[in-house]
């Protein structure tokens, strides 16, 4: 056989390789428990995610083996002593649904390849490593059904430390002690977790998975594991942060310190590639995803509320990141941040939860809201003079400040709608305008 022909016969596997993952992930059909979910989902509009794992010990975020090109056989000494005896998930739940939080995502396996549960397909656990010895997820996941939070796992595609992470993606390649294996055993490892994650913690929310990026033109046999996902719990979302278009088989689309569209990072996905079903933007409560005992750019209460308000605005959810430290506890200014923040949703979480992005677009000074007839403008900042809002075309009929319901001048015309407030009655994070149409 000539290098011509094995060339033919190896391009016309692949194609029906490809042309099969294709046809089995375009023929799914959500549910209708899947499609409920997805406008809880939807509605819902506020979740905290938690990045936690054997790196908080080294307080310096959870990338720190790839950028600090920590050895395997070096690194593997970090879960011997990760004792998290301050842990408590009951607390930790609170703390988000004081906030106004209605789901949490966390990390059960990071690009450290640590599994932060118990898990048959790998020794190298919480419950098998470390002195701690019990499954933080499950007592995660028994509080967060005790109090109504819905919970959803991250999952990470790349590892640093699994041999069968290979070929290597553009990733990790500094780091020492690292082997060739076999891809295939790596898809099988990750299907028997996930088959893990869905079997052993009752219902699950959502999978979140992280790092596509690592190897873009990788085979991840994505139509296997979405569809043992849905046949596991139907109802299940997935979302995968690849920074692209969406894949059949994903319910919902998330955008990584970005809004919809934007793509300011530069690294995020594109306007043209933001597709219709439920969004969410992840984001950091300070610049760290992981513990990181230097950080000190903590965001103020105004920074936090205006993510939340501008997500909403662009028709999303925020999903608001903390890095507990390795004692398991949540650093005491988050706690107050978080805080902070669920005592505005109180007052103005009407204008949130529950709601799309208005028929005002977003600007630099507002975004808007919307449910059904009722708009919700946004000022997020102060105005010295009369706003107007060009192109508005809707008819009103009343419009009034949010928080004491008192009339608000306006006037339309050719030019858009005119809006005067005077500076007394507006509030140094967001003015709230309520405006019925007819």
């Amino acid at each position: 056989m000539n290098l011509k022909t094995i060339r033919i016969i190896i391009a016309a596997l692949i194609f029906l390789s490809t042309s099969k993952e294709v046809t089995s992930q375009t023929s799914y059909v959500p549910t209708e428990n899947n499609l409920e979910a997805r406008q809880w989902f939807e509605d819902a509009k506020f979740g905290l995610f938690i990045h936690w794992g054997v790196y908080s010990i080294l307080g310096d975020g959870e990338w720190v083996m790839n950028n600090q090109n920590i050895s395997i056989d070096a690194y593997e000494k970090l879960p011997s002593f990760f004792n998290p005896i301050e842990f408590n998930a009951e607390e930790w739940v609170k703390i988000a649904k004081n906030a106004g939080m209605k789901y949490m995502t966390i990390t059960t396996r990071h690009h450290d390849g640590f599994s932060m549960f118990d898990s048959k397909a790998t020794d190298y656990t919480i419950v098998k490593k470390t002195p701690y010895g019990k499954d933080v997820i499950k007592d995660l996941a028994e509080a967060c059904e005790k109090e109504g939070i819905k919970l959803f796992f991250y999952y990470s595609l790349l590892d640093w430390h699994r041999d069968d992470y290979f070929p290597r993606g553009s990733t990790g390649n500094g780091i020492e002690g690292r082997k060739e294996g076999d891809w295939n055993a790596y898809i099988d490892f990750m299907k028997a977790q996930l088959t893990e994650l869905l079997t052993n913690y009752g219902d699950i929310a959502g999978i979140w998975f992280d790092g596509d990026w690592d190897k873009k033109n990788a085979n991840w046999h994505y139509d296997e594991i979405y569809k043992l996902i849905h046949d596991l719990q139907p109802q299940c979302l997935i979302g995968n942060n690849h920074h692209d278009a969406l894949k059949p088989g994903e319910d919902f689309q998330m955008f990584e310190r970005d809004l919809p569209g934007e793509n300011k990072t530069s690294f995020g996905t594109s306007a043209s590639h933001v597709g219709k079903l439920p969004r969410e933007v992840c984001a950091t409560i300070n610049g760290s995803w992981g513990f990181d005992l230097r950080d000190k750019k903590h965001k103020s209460q105004k920074e936090l509320v205006h993510y939340l308000v501008r997500a909403s605005g662009f028709g999303s959810n925020l999903l608001l990141n903390v890095g507990p430290m390795p004692n398991g506890k949540i650093q005491e200014e988050h706690i107050q941040s978080l805080s902070e923040i669920g005592d505005w949703l109180k007052t103005n979480g009407e204008t949130i939860y529950g709601t799309k992005a208005g028929i005002i677009p977003p600007s630099k000074d507002w975004v808007s809201t919307q449910k059904e007839n009722v708009l919700y403008l946004h000022l997020l900042e102060k105005q010295t003079k009369p706003i107007v809002i060009p192109e508005f075309k809707a008819i009103i009929k009343s419009a009034k400040l949010f928080s004491n319901k008192s009339k608000v001048k306006t006037k339309q015309s050719k030019d858009g709608l005119r809006i005067e407030i005077p500076e007394a009655d507006q509030n140094e994070i967001d003015t709230i305008i309520e405006i019925t149409l007819k």
